[in-house]
């Protein structure tokens, strides 16, 4: 895969070695977490550089996984690379099948950098999305046409032409990526609802503030990933709060 010429290199200022005073963050019991964003016009602005910290923004229960915000931040910069190298452009669609898994978050924040609709369904219902994230235990399922990807994660694929998850987004550049979102641009398609950034974030930061969100707070995803609701309960307003997104058995 090519090298972004934006890629994050080492030489560049960590936010993790600043002196305290420097740093938007709240500390907490499990690390130091970013401020709440109380305004967020586009997915982007969750994952922005200055929140990589060390507070917990994810965790698995079923595989005891974790990813601190600066782990998360940076891993969903990778995905989206790893997206756009196989053709997903703003406006195009993600289809991600809903598993509870780390995986599943990434490529949808990553997807959102770069303007794609994100679809989590379980089959292709349709015309085909530019890029398929599955299992690979799902990967005989997918069968797409010439010039649609199939990545899994988990196992490697079987077929030549399926993309394994972590061979590639382990592997790319933790990269800004150089796109331009619209608050009104679409983010998320289920059925006829159509929710766009900014119709997903005004319900998220109230969500977040009437469940009692904020930095360190664990928020448990209840319900199928399927269902709009629940990615924005769910994804966007523990993130959005500097919480953490928990992933139940």
């Amino acid at each position: 895969m090519t090298a972004d010429p934006e890629s994050d290199s080492d030489s560049e200022a960590d936010p993790e070695s600043k002196p305290d005073s420097d740093r938007d963050s709240t500390a907490g019991a499990s690390g130091e977490y970013p401020s709440p964003c109380h305004d967020p016009k586009i997915v982007a602005d969750l994952v922005a550089r200055d929140r990589r910290t060390s507070g917990t923004a994810l965790r698995a229960e079923g595989s005891g996984r974790s990813s601190t915000y600066r782990e998360f931040i940076t891993t969903s910069y990778k995905a989206g690379n790893v997206l756009r190298y196989l053709g997903v452009r703003a406006g195009e669609e993600v289809l991600i099948v809903p598993a509870t898994r780390p995986e599943t978050a990434l490529a949808f924040f990553g997807a959102a950098q770069l303007g794609a609709v994100v679809r989590f369904a379980d089959e292709i219902d349709g015309e085909p999305p530019r890029v398929v994230v599955a299992p690979a235990e799902r990967e005989a399922e997918f069968d797409l046409p010439p010039g649609y990807r199939l990545i899994v994660y988990g196992d490697r694929p079987e077929a030549a032409t399926t993309t394994h998850w972590e061979t590639e987004v382990w592997s790319e550049n933790p990269a800004v990526h150089p796109v331009e979102v619209d608050p009104s641009d679409p983010l998320l398609v289920d059925g006829a609802r159509v929710p766009t950034h900014a119709d997903a974030l005004s319900v998220a930061v109230e969500f977040a503030e009437n469940a009692g969100l904020g930095p360190g707070v664990e928020h448990v995803v209840r319900g199928s990933l399927a269902d709009v609701d629940t990615v924005v309960s769910g994804l966007l307003a523990p993130i959005l709060a500097s919480g953490v997104i928990v992933f139940p058995e």
